[in-house]
This record gives structure tokens, C-alpha cells and sequence, in this order.
């Protein structure tokens, strides 16, 4: 590419700042300014992507550079199976020079890596750098910054409130709408004997030319990826992106709640909003998210404790996560409270255990790159812990694997939440527990090889004899902790001798983990 009259500003895009209303674009000016879009095979190596998870990013990326030409502004659109930039430091640097560009203008990205790579780049070429607020958010992080102030511990509940507070969603008269700011208690229902009952399929969109293109050089290229992309069906353009929302309020959203923390081997989806990719693309805007589900609730369409607990997933959690990732960057990334140490299981990438509900967990997650919060919090996260897992090595495993995974999200959510890595500063307690809380929120232990039921022997569970060491090994710091107190008081009617056999049972488990 020869090089070409200066340009003023380079407007780099990237594959998860599909927004059409991006702060990147204020004040653009097409005869001075170009946009720019990179593939890059980083983005799909760094971690050892998902395919279905590289082909999402790069089919929204490909038609989203189409709204963009569609607007009649100049856009260089570098391609992986053309340019094959190997990062986007790379193609970036190549766009410098062919426009001799006097500055760089891009969204907060949401992963520091890329963040920093970009800023290095930009600085080695002498280009201005301009970096914008993303305001998608709701909370910017200044914002959450200045909520968060210098405590040591943060909670997502007394956040939440705050946002509530300060955006007046299901408020009245400053009081939360029926008198009550949570109704998680209402929503934690298992099926029973009898299983999910007439559950509505999620709407179908089916890949068109450019999905089609990009699926084909995916199985090509990343033919050695963990995945498939037989089953890919993700909104890949803001169409879509509302198609799906229409369809979660009217079909799925009433009956949300009571279920969202149940699981069942034949259910894949349930009623979960599958909106997760839409939002962390940003080919939808929360506020219009939050907006339908509150509107459905005053429509009388659905009830109180299925809004409130699915608003609370965006207005709440999502922004709270974002919060904290830039809050405690880079130190989370390598936090290892319990000092745990273990590789991760090859079948964490195969399935191939004999654990049900992480063979069902597992491999639902490879054919279609989505597991709910529960599959990822109680089962594969669950385990990590209790497997002494190290934090790092299973956290690439959920940003590798997921469809919806980038890392300000990723991040916090899997070694701040699942995983306790950082010691609690914004959750309670470890979430671990026995085989038999699967049992009852599931019919995974039905057929399995393992008993919930049974600590030690042939037979025991794995969740259930880990579980119990963890405690065993945790008892003062869990003793000493009103929300697992009650947990230590049963681990202390054992005899010392069955104590023992649990530990000497969990040492021959974790001695090797992927014979389980």
C-alpha cells in the first residue's frame, strides 16, 4: 500500500465496540478522518480461542464496518485471511504509515493487554493518543471509582442500590418498587423429579454470506481450536441484537427467574436471555435492555422478582464487574489467595470426565461456546476451587471458551467470584459446595458413575470429597465467617478418623485430576 495524503485522526474500532452511537466517532470529520477496523490472529491465539467465539467477533466485526461505509465514511477494513496482521499493534502501524496519521482515537478497550499494546504502539510511531470514556456504561469508572472510595471490601448489592438509586429504575418515590431491592430469594427453584416444562426455543438467525465466509476460514485456519460452530446462532448485527431482545421480554423473561439458577442435561439454554454477546459487543445499549424488562413489569407481563432479578444482572452486576476490573487491575490478574497450584484438567477442553455434570457443563460448552451463571459459578467454577486449581489457568480457560468473554468481564467474574483468587474483596464468602446442592439444583447425578451422597469410597463424589477437604483445610477462616459457619459446625461432627479418610480420599483425587 503506497502512502497516501496525512490524515488527521485514525478511528480504530474494535471487535467488542460495535456501537454505533461510540463516543470514537464524535466530532468526525470524513474528509480528514478514516476508520479503522483489524483482525488480528492475537486476538484469536493469546488464549486458545473457541471457534465459535472467533467466529462471532469477526462476522459482527465484518458487518458492522459495513454500517459504517454505508454512512459514506472512509474505513480501511484489514481482513485475517488478507492483510493477516498478527496484532493489532501490527496493522495498526501499517495504517500509521501508509496515512502518515497524526493521532489515534479509540474507546477505553476492555482488556488492558490490548490497552497497553496499543498506547506502546502509538507512542513509538510519535502519534497523538486519545482514549474516550466509553459510555455505553452506565456507571463510567471514574464514577465507580468514587463509589468504591478506599474500602477494602466492595459489595455488588450495596452498589447495585446506588445505581438504582441514582437511575430511578423500578423506583418510587426514592423506595424500590414493592419494598424490597432483591428478590433473589424468589429465584433459586429447582425443576423437580418432573424436569423443565414447555420451554421456549430462542429465535434462529441464520448465518448469511459473510457468517457463512467467516465460519468456513475459521474451521480452516483455527482447525486446531478447542469448539464448533455447527450449532452458531448469535446475533451478529444490531437487527438481530433487537430481534433477540423482543423475543427474551415477550417469551422467555416471565418465566426467568424462578429457573435462572436451575440446570438439566437436555436444557441448554432455558429461559436465560442469550443476550449477553449482544451487549458485550455493544451492538445493544444496557439502558434499552433495562428499559424493555422494566416496561414489561409495568405492562403487568411479567412479575416482580423475574424483572428485578434480570435487571439486577445488568444495571448491577455487569457494571459493578466492569468497576472492579478497572479498580483492581493488574493485581486480580495474578491473584492467588488460596495459593493453589494444579494444572487444569484436559477434559476441560474435551469433556471426557466422568463427573456428569462437568461432562454436561463441559461439553455443552464446547458445541455451543454458552453455559448459564450457574453451570460456570457452581460447577466448572465451583470445582476449580475446591480442585486447587490455579486461578490463571482456568481463567484463560473461561475467557478461551465463552462467546460472551472479554476480559473485563471474564476476569473478575472467574477469579474474584468463582474462584475467591482475591480474597473476597467484593464477594462474601468461596462459593463451593457438595455434590448434593448439583443434585438438587439438577438431574446430573442421575446415572452418573459418582454418589453425590458419599464423601469417601469407590463411589464418592469428587465435589463431595474436595468439598469436604476444602473445608477441612479452610476451617478457622470459614469458622470465623457468619456465611459459612454453619458449614464448619457439620464438617465438625465428624470423628477425626473420618476426617482423615476424607483427606487421604482428596489427596488420591487431586494427585490426579484428570482420571476423574
Amino acid at each position: 500500500m503506497s502512502k497516501l495524503a496525512a490524515v488527521r485522526n485514525l478511528v480504530l474500532i474494535l471487535g467488542d465496540q460495535l456501537d454505533e452511537a461510540s463516543a470514537a466517532f464524535d466530532g468526525f470529520d470524513p474528509a480528514q478522518d478514516r476508520v479503522v477496523m483489524i483482525e488480528a490472529v492475537e486476538e484469536s491465539t493469546h488464549v486458545w480461542t473457541h471457534k465459535a467465539r472467533i467466529a462471532l467477533f469477526l462476522s459482527a466485526m465484518r458487518h458492522f464496518s459495513l454500517v459504517i461505509e454505508s454512512r459514506g465514511w472512509p474505513i480501511d477494513y484489514r481482513k485475517l485471511d488478507v492483510e493477516n496482521d498478527e496484532s493489532l499493534a501490527s496493522g495498526l502501524a501499517v495504517l500509521i504509515d501508509t496515512y502518515q496519521a497524526k493521532g489515534v482515537i479509540l474507546v477505553e478497550p476492555g482488556d488492558l493487554r490490548v490497552r497497553d499494546s496499543l498506547i506502546d504502539l502509538v507512542t513509538k510511531k510519535g502519534c497523538t493518543t486519545e482514549i474516550r470514556a466509553d459510555r455505553h456504561f452506565i456507571c463510567s469508572i471514574d464514577q465507580f471509582k468514587r463509589w468504591a472510595g478506599t474500602s477494602k471490601t466492595l459489595r455488588m448489592e450495596f452498589f447495585y442500590r446506588d445505581m438504582r438509586k441514582r437511575s430511578g429504575v423500578l423506583m418510587e418515590d426514592e423506595k424500590p418498587i414493592g419494598g424490597q431491592w432483591n428478590y433473589d430469594a424468589e429465584n433459586r427453584k429447582s425443576f423437580g423429579k418432573s424436569g423443565p416444562q414447555d420451554v421456549p426455543m430462542p429465535p434462529m438467525f441464520a448465518p448469511d454470506a459473510i457468517t457463512r465466509d467467516v465460519i468456513a476460514m475459521v474451521e480452516s485456519r483455527f482447525s486446531d481450536h478447542p469448539g464448533a460452530t455447527a450449532h452458531f446462532n448469535w446475533p451478529v448485527t444490531r437487527d438481530d441484537a433487537l430481534i433477540a431482545l423482543r423475543n427474551f421480554i415477550e417469551h422467555r423473561l416471565a418465566e426467568f427467574g424462578p429457573h435462572q439458577d436451575a440446570m438439566w442435561t437436555t436444557l441448554h439454554f432455558g429461559w436465560h436471555s442469550l443476550l449477553s454477546t449482544s451487549l458485550n459487543l455493544k451492538l445493544l445499549n444496557p439502558r434499552e435492555v433495562i428499559a424493555a424488562a422494566e416496561a414489561a413489569f409495568k405492562a403487568r407481563r411479567v412479575d416482580l422478582a423475574s424483572a428485578e432479578g434480570f435487571i439486577r444482572q445488568i444495571l448491577g452486576w455487569r457494571e459493578f464487574m466492569r468497576g472492579v476490573y478497572f479498580l483492581d487491575m493488574p493485581a486480580m490478574k495474578a491473584a492467588n489467595h488460596f495459593g493453589h497450584k494444579n494444572a487444569l484438567p484436559k477434559w476441560y477442553w474435551n469433556g471426557q470426565t466422568q463427573m456428569n455434570c462437568l461432562k454436561h457443563c463441559v461439553n455443552q460448552t464446547l458445541d455451543y461456546g454458552y453455559a448459564h451463571h450457574i453451570q460456570r459459578l457452581m460447577i466448572t467454577g465451583m470445582f476449580g476451587v475446591t480442585a486447587q486449581i490455579e486461578p490463571q489457568q482456568l481463567c484463560d480457560w473461561y475467557l478461551s471458551v465463552y462467546v460472551d468473554a472479554i476480559e473485563w468481564v471474564e476476569l473478575p467474574n472467574t477469579a474474584g467470584m468463582a474462584l475467591f483468587a482475591n480474597g473476597g474483596r467484593f464477594t462474601s464468602k468461596p462459593y463451593v459446595a457438595s455434590g448434593a446442592y448439583v443434585k438438587r439444583m439438577s438431574n446430573y447425578c442421575d446415572g452418573c458413575r459418582y454418589r453425590p451422597d458419599q464423601k469417601t469410597g469407590a463411589n464418592a463424589c469428587p465435589l463431595t470429597t474436595l468439598y469436604w477437604n476444602f473445608l477441612d483445610t479452610h476451617e478457622a477462616s470459614f469458622a470465623s465467617n457468619p456465611r459459612t459457619a454453619l458449614m464448619v459446625k457439620n464438617l465438625q461432627r465428624m470423628t477425626d478418623e473420618e476426617r482423615a479418610v476424607i483427606r487421604d480420599e482428596a489427596k488420591r483425587m487431586l494427585s490426579d485430576l484428570d482420571a476423574l
